[in-house]
C-alpha cells in the first residue's frame, strides 16, 4: 500500500466555513450597532418639548437652565447656546444643587435624541432631588441639528 500525499485536512473546507460564518455574522453585528434602545416615551413629571418649544423657552424664560447630558467631545462639536455640559453619569446632587439652587427654575435636559438615554437618566436624578419644573427635549441634538437651529462649537 502506498502512502497518500499528506495535506492539511480540509483546508479549503475550513476557509469556506470561515467565510460563510463571516457572511452571516457581519450583518448581525451591523444590525446590533443600529439597535440602540429608545428613550422612554415619557417621564412622569417631565414635560416633553420640541426644538421650537425649546427656542420659545430660551426667548421667554431668563431663568432657564439648559443641561446637555452628552459626552464632552459631542458637546464640544456643537451644543445649544448657554447649555451646561453635564454628563448624566457624572451628575452629583451637591454639584447640581450648587449649579441650580432654585428647584423651581425651569430646566431643559437633552442628549443625542430618541436613541439616547442620558437625558432621561439625568431627569430622573434631578426629579429625585426635588426639581419639579423639568422639560425634556426628547428629540435632542439630532432634532436640533436636523432643523439647522443655531449651535455653538468649541
Amino acid at each position: 500500500m502506498q502512502p497518500r500525499s499528506v495535506r492539511p485536512a480540509g483546508t479549503w473546507h475550513l476557509v469556506r466555513h470561515a467565510l460563510l460564518l463571516l457572511a452571516f455574522a457581519l450583518p448581525a453585528v451591523d444590525a446590533c450597532a443600529d439597535e440602540k434602545p429608545y428613550a422612554p416615551e415619557s417621564i412622569p413629571g417631565a414635560v416633553i418639548v420640541s426644538a421650537e418649544e425649546v427656542v420659545e423657552l430660551i426667548l421667554t424664560r431668563k431663568d432657564l437652565v439648559i443641561v446637555d447630558s452628552r459626552k464632552k467631545p459631542e458637546y464640544s462639536k456643537g451644543h445649544i447656546e448657554g447649555a451646561i455640559s453635564l454628563l448624566n453619569t457624572s451628575m452629583r446632587r451637591e454639584t447640581f444643587e450648587a449649579m441650580c439652587p432654585d428647584k423651581t427654575a425651569p430646566i431643559v435636559f437633552y442628549c443625542n435624541g430618541v436613541r439616547c438615554l442620558r437625558s432621561s437618566d439625568a431627569i430622573q436624578k434631578a426629579m429625585d432631588w426635588g426639581y419639579r419644573n423639568v422639560f425634556w427635549f426628547r428629540g435632542g441634538w439630532k432634532e436640533w441639528s436636523d432643523k439647522r437651529l443655531p449651535a455653538i462649537a468649541e
